[in-house]
């Protein structure tokens, strides 16, 4: 990639700017990541990312033409084709009991076979993704859309979709990696993660919403510290707008890019800042014509485990508002209960967090990212800008849990109910950026290769293990006390 270098304040006298070339190490740590995602997306049994069952509806129903949902009684979703719908509610359920399951080949030729005997349509709820807009499932509907047009039965076409799903996120990822201005080992670290590339290697939205993530946040940087140009520029304002439209709360990740112009003749400030207005335009925009309305649905508490209705945004709000001091209060209790989870979840956690990986791939999985912080960032950065990263990645989580507590908890709980790890991924390269010393220390880069390499093997292990060979089990496991070994190497589904 051609070099392009600028002055930027904070630097010592005489130092430029400028996006470095790509190493050896990181183009083979990129392959790595491209091969475990579309690994993933071949091996994982279908439904079998979290909430992939809903997501694959939503995605159908734009395929054929379906812009908005309609609600029926407490069900809200749209007509869709009965052998479609069949894949999940019939051939590969996900509202199994808590006992030994396992996949074979057998099931997926059942299913195939099994359309021809399936005709009409029915009603498909899906009430937790209802309000998502469609650009969040365009990749996914396009897929699926080529699946039928080439006469493939509809679970070959679900496979479709997840492939090219994948793709458009690998293709966001290659796109923020060369626009990215410095730190480009931290954004590595972050999608070397086994939980990118499974979510990325399904049919969820996270591979648009970590690939936009990651593009606004590199496109932003770039701008705010390497100067604008016109096609920058462009993509900058459209980027805004769809990172938006993912969901609202990741939109401030661009303002990592503000910092005090050098003259007043600088634009740049305000081209961020006017990406981000267009942002909440698109955002505010699509709420009003998809009906502005809330999608209530039932949850399982995870304080009492009974079946709950989520609250009404109104009146979640107005309860936050009577008392700030004891959201404060619930905000900090819930994260600093789920913290441990949310660490889990990160790193890797699979078939709808039921599976654990080893847990020695825990403390591998933070060595490779210390690893990725140790290369560097490429450049000099004072601590107020760090500090400002910091806080654009603190202020996005506070968005993620707030928005969490106000659309997906019941009403006036004590706890915020719903959140997972893998919403933090899209801060977590703004967050390692931060922590960054100006240089590689010395050997950083042969620690951060090996252990991100180990990890994504024993995550495509453990993948493969859990669902075609030993099983496992759709409830929670904790390591047992009288193994500590096994929970070590093991994966949880042989503890």
């Amino acid at each position: 990639m051609r070099n392009e270098r600028s002055r930027f304040t904070g630097a010592a006298n005489g130092d430029m700017l400028f996006a470095g070339p790509w190493t050896p190490i990181e183009r083979l740590l990129l392959a790595a990541v491209c091969v475990a995602t579309l690994f993933f997306a071949i091996v994982t049994p279908p439904f079998q990312a979290p909430d992939e069952n809903q997501h694959y509806m939503k995605a159908l129903a734009l395929a054929q033409g379906h812009v908005l949902t309609e609600q029926r009684g407490e069900a809200i979703g749209v007509e869709l084709p009965r052998a479609a719908l069949a894949i999940h509610g019939v051939d590969f359920p996900t509202d199994v009991p808590p006992i030994l399951r396992s996949f074979d080949r057998a099931q997926i030729a059942r299913s195939a076979a099994a359309d021809a005997g399936r005709a009409g349509t029915a009603f498909a709820d899906f009430p937790n993704v209802a309000s998502y807009a469609p650009s969040l499932y365009a990749p996914g509907a396009v897929g699926l859309t080529l699946g039928r047009m080439l006469g493939l039965p509809w679970i070959d076409t679900f496979y479709v979709g997840r492939l090219v799903n994948a793709l458009i996120g690998l293709a966001l990822l290659i796109a923020a990696l060369r626009l990215l201005p410095f730190g480009r080992n931290a954004l590595l670290a972050t999608a070397l993660l086994p939980t990118f590339a499974y979510q990325t290697g399904s049919l969820s939205p996270d591979a648009v919403i970590n690939g936009l993530g990651f593009l606004g946040l590199a496109l932003a940087l770039r701008t705010g510290f390497m100067g604008a140009t016109p096609a920058r520029s462009m993509a900058l304002l459209v980027t805004g707008p769809l990172l938006a439209l993912c969901k609202g709360v990741y939109l401030p990740i661009m303002a990592a890019g503000l910092r005090w112009p050098q003259d007043r003749r600088n634009l740049r400030t305000g081209l961020i800042l006017g990406a981000m207005g267009l942002g909440a335009i698109a955002f505010i925009g699509w709420m009003h014509y998809s009906g502005g309305s809330q999608a209530l649905y039932h949850i399982q508490s995870r304080k009492t485990g009974e079946t709950m209705m989520t609250a009404p945004l109104r009146d979640q709000l107005a309860i936050l508002l009577h008392d700030p001091m004891g959201y404060v209060r619930i905000l900090v209790g819930s994260v600093v209960e789920r913290a441990p989870v949310y660490a889990l979840q990160i790193v890797g956690r699979f078939g709808w967090n039921a599976i654990l990986l080893p847990l020695v791939a825990y403390p591998l999985a933070l060595l490779m990212l210390g690893a990725g912080v140790a290369n560097g960032n490429g450049a000099r950065f004072g601590i107020g800008q760090r500090l400002w990263w910091l806080a654009v990645a603190a202020g996005v989580a506070l968005l993620i849990e707030t928005a969490m507590y106000l659309t997906g908890t019941p009403l006036g709980a004590d706890y915020i109910q719903g959140t997972q790890g893998r919403y933090f991924l899209p801060l977590l390269p703004l967050a390692l950026i931060a922590l960054s010393p100006d240089s590689a220390v010395r050997g950083a880069q042969r620690i951060f290769a090996v252990t991100a390499i180990m990890l994504l093997l024993i995550a495509a292990a453990t993948v493969f293990d859990s669902f075609w060979v030993h099983g496992f089990i759709t409830s929670d496991g904790m390591p047992p006390h009288s193994s500590m070994g096994r929970a070590l190497l093991l994966p949880s589904p042989r503890w």
